[in-house]
């Protein structure tokens, strides 16, 4: 029988492609490791439409391979990110296995859009208002209480996230977003006692989880938080689970919020998540779990 054939995309030399080659490598499959920055497509006549290869140098096109794995889509050119969800969508029109899949990375590392996503599946989402222009971001200051956090509609790991609480900041920060002709994606701020809860989904169940502690507002890992095991209850599995599905993640690390009026909200979905201080925290192997499920994924395609 033919050996599964394995791409993992994005950042190959990083931590977590090398888990995941390991889990992969253990169950026997070959794997290939290359930078998202590499890929390549044509059009050929009479050959059946498009089909999306890897650069010349790097061997095989990507169409041979059974499963792939999305570990970076670097940012760059409006073009070049567009292109390279291309490559993922076309690979996925071919049949193949793409984990999380083109449709997942748009709408979870769209904050407004995934923020959109959860309030239509009914679940407890931040108020929030997106704007370009200053006038309506002071706006949305004073609507959200005068107390807010803005943050890029893109990015992750608590980068770029400022918290604003006087009106003069708040201009500031503004203008300087219009200059630079970002977004405002203005959030109102949650009092939570500097915890949140990270969530590792894995399709549509909870194998692993961890409380973060933060010295500040920010209680990402990467902002300096501590993570700690946390074992959590039904209703908050099941909060993470649909918010998962909301934005269609087959993995994804959930981040939840308890208000300090005790209303748990869903922060946002990560749908190219880490995990290294999550089996930190917890001794969870999650690249095994994920390899484990995305091979059941695989084998179950019809």
């Amino acid at each position: 029988m033919a050996r599964l054939r394995a791409a993992i995309v994005g950042n190959p030399e990083g931590w977590h492609a090398g888990r995941l080659e390991a889990a992969l490598l253990r169950r026997g499959a070959v794997v290939r490791r290359l930078p998202a920055t590499r890929m390549t497509g044509a059009v050929l006549s009479g050959k059946g439409g498009g089909f999306p290869a890897s650069a010349a140098s790097l061997g095989q096109s990507l169409a041979d391979e059974d499963l792939l794995f999305v570990r970076a889509l670097p940012s760059g050119s409006l073009e070049q990110v567009v292109f390279r969800l291309d490559i993922l969508h076309l690979l996925e029109r071919r049949g193949r296995c793409v984990l999380n899949g083109a449709d997942a990375l748009e709408r979870s590392v769209d904050k407004f859009l995934a923020s959109l996503l959860f309030e239509e599946a009914g679940l407890p989402a931040i108020a929030t208002r997106v704007t370009e222009r200053t006038e309506e971001a002071m706006e949305a200051f004073a609507e959200l209480g005068g107390d807010v956090v803005v943050k890029p509609l893109f990015g992750s790991e608590g980068r770029g996230i400022v918290r604003l609480s006087d009106q003069e900041s708040a201009w500031r920060v503004f203008r300087a977003f219009d200059l630079g002709r970002y977004v405002h994606y203005v959030q109102k701020f949650i009092p939570h006692g500097n915890d949140d809860y990270r969530l590792f989904v894995v399709d549509d169940e909870v194998p692993a989880s961890m409380i973060r502690r933060g010295s500040q507002w920010k209680s990402n890992i990467a902002q300096g938080a501590r993570g700690e095991a946390f074992s959590p209850d039904g209703a908050m599995k099941d909060l993470a689970v649909a918010a998962a599905r909301a934005v269609g993640a087959f993995y994804a690390g959930v981040d939840l919020l308890r208000g300090d009026d005790g209303v748990l909200y869903v922060v946002e979905v990560n749908g190219i998540p880490g995990w290294k201080g999550l089996e930190a925290a917890t001794g969870v192997d999650v690249a095994d779990i994920v390899v484990e499920r995305a091979l059941a994924r695989w084998r179950s395609r019809p």
